[in-house]
């Protein structure tokens, strides 16, 4: 995979470059202080990932993400935890926080990789039929029977979907918003706007973050108060603001 590296201090530049280093799979074509420079880099060299700084001067990573190529993809790198929930806003693939550790850059990127393969292939997969507890998905030319009871959540990552399921998962090409219509209201509720929960497999939650099983889901904004009235406020017990 073509890569490029974005961000602003020289330090975070050199250590980013010294991870993709230890990653056959990577090719680092160029690096950049600022989007701007980036950006006109884009327009004639296509790249495959693009590790991005979120606060730098001039245009800001997220700025900068919202209009980068549709099938290149984002890993988001900053010392700051409160970005996180932005990065979903863009569909970005991962979001590292400095200093990072090569396990955890690694992860990253094998996720990266796993999805630009579905991007390079460009099937077109999608839900075959719906029943009351069950859906059949098509996935790499066969249609799987997924229980509701099943899936744990739903990521969206641009024109896919992939349904963590208890035991695996499956990934097929439609959109979230396309999914979530697929789904029962009673059962499934959109966290934020690249996820979709199974409320059911809520193993506990705080004003922010939604745990199921080992997997951290940040609450949206948008979606926070709707959240709690679901989930707090109609079975009376704590109210937003005091967990």
């Amino acid at each position: 995979m073509k890569c490029i590296i974005v961000d602003d201090e020289p330090i975070a530049r050199k250590g980013i470059r010294s991870l993709v280093a230890r990653i056959p799979e990577l090719e680092l074509m160029e690096m950049f202080n600022n989007a701007s420079s980036a950006a006109i880099y884009l327009t004639s060299h296509p790249v495959d990932l693009v590790f991005l700084d979120v606060q730098m001067p001039g245009i800001t990573g997220i700025e900068f993400a919202r209009n980068i190529p549709k099938n290149t993809l984002i890993i988001f790198t900053t010392a700051y935890t409160e970005y996180a929930l932005d990065s979903y806003e863009v569909d970005a693939v991962d979001y590292l926080v400095k200093p990072i550790e090569f396990e955890r850059f690694q992860k990253a990127v094998n996720k990266a990789i796993n999805y630009h393969a579905l991007l390079v292939t460009g099937e077109k997969e999608n839900i075959e039929e719906v029943e009351n507890d069950y859906l059949f998905v098509k996935s790499e030319r066969r249609y799987f029977k997924v229980n509701f009871e099943d899936i744990l959540f739903i990521e969206g990552l641009k024109d896919y979907v992939i349904l963590q399921l208890k035991d695996q998962r499956i990934i097929t090409k439609m959109t979230l918003k396309a999914m979530q219509e697929q789904l029962p209201a009673s059962l499934f509720f959109r966290i934020n706007k690249s996820y979709i929960i199974n409320t059911r497999h809520i193993t506990s939650f705080d004003n922010n973050d939604v745990t199921i099983r080992s997997h951290e889901i940040a609450i949206g904004n948008s979606y926070r108060d709707d959240f709690f009235e679901k989930f707090v406020t109609k079975r009376g017990g704590f109210k937003k603001g005091v967990l």
